[in-house]
């Protein structure tokens, strides 16, 4: 064990503006073969899965292993987290063996009891409120083909859900403008919106789908309905009018980006037309997941 507090990555929220540049400037230089430090030989990260998932389990075993540690799979099934244990002795228990602890769970409050009890850094893989991870492989990849962000015209098309909060961390921290188009029962959270306006960012949220996207430098869209939610069909009728079409595409500036986190359910938030359209750039985005997450890794636990 060590005395030192741990350095977690739970929340866009938690960094300013410089900690998050050197995070990504850090992934940018592992992935491009030029940083020269330590990576995370014989490093064990326990990687805790409540939800099922892809592209998060993937990118984080490969992940550690190409930085030269190694990962320990945890689900409810196979875990006593899943049989009554807490989760304050679980992250206790877990930090006498590994060096570093990736959780994906539902409620907030369970990451950040997680990270309350650990003795070695917490990274959040997703929950119900936020996906921090996510957000700074979007910004790898946007500033692969298009440069800084910053001044940038983001659109947020559909349900003001987790990713839609960490776009608004993430305005306020690296200073781009930021419409949310969602029907009014699908809006943002309002302590988070709330938030970003103590951060002077930039932040709108609007009903009208078609003039927040006029003009814009990238449109990001996700699921209309997330693992465990209820109400599908409802959801569905909802934000039916916020579907990502060509219609649509076409009133955004002519060299913008479009963006999705996956998985895609084709036809129903964005079209076919789109998502393998010359705007998309879903697959760079999902590939940078390994990369940004890497940086993280190495930031977090890196001596």
């Amino acid at each position: 064990m060590t005395n030192a507090k741990p350095k977690h990555f739970l929340s866009i929220r938690d960094f300013d503006t410089a900690t998050l540049r050197e995070i990504l400037d850090l992934a940018k230089a592992i992935k491009n073969g030029t940083y020269k430090g330590e990576l995370l030989p014989d490093q064990h990260l326990a990687m805790i899965f409540e939800k099922p998932s892809t592209r998060t389990r993937v990118s984080f075993q490969v992940g550690i292993e190409q930085l030269g540690g190694k990962a320990v799979l945890m689900d409810q099934a196979g875990s006593q987290l899943g049989h009554g244990e807490s989760i304050a002795d679980t992250a206790r228990v877990l930090s006498r063996f590994v060096n570093g602890i990736m959780i994906r769970t539902s409620g907030e409050e369970k990451l950040l009891e997680m990270a309350e009890y650990a003795s070695v850094p917490v990274i959040n893989g997703l929950t119900d409120d936020s996906h921090p991870c996510q957000l700074m492989a979007d910004m790898l990849t946007y500033e692969e083909h298009r440069g800084s962000i910053e001044g940038k015209r983001v659109v947020w098309v559909g349900d003001g859900n987790n990713v839609a909060n960490s776009w608004i961390h993430c305005a306020a921290r690296f200073n781009f403008a930021l419409t949310l188009a969602t029907p009014r029962e699908l809006a943002p959270s309002q302590e988070v919106v709330d938030w970003a306006g103590s951060q002077n960012a930039d932040i709108t949220v609007t009903e009208d789908v078609q003039a927040a996207v006029a003009g814009a430098d990238l449109v990001v869209t996700d699921t209309w309905v997330s693992m465990g939610q209820d109400g599908a069909e409802r959801r569905k009728a909802l934000l039916a009018p916020y579907q990502v079409n060509e219609d649509l595409m076409a009133l955004a500036a002519s060299d913008a980006l479009f963006m999705h986190c996956l998985p895609a359910h084709r036809g129903e938030e964005a079209t076919d037309a789109v998502l393998d359209g010359p705007h998309s750039v879903i697959f760079d985005e999902a590939e940078n997941r390994l990369h940004a997450q890497k940086g993280i890794m190495v930031w977090c636990m890196g001596k």
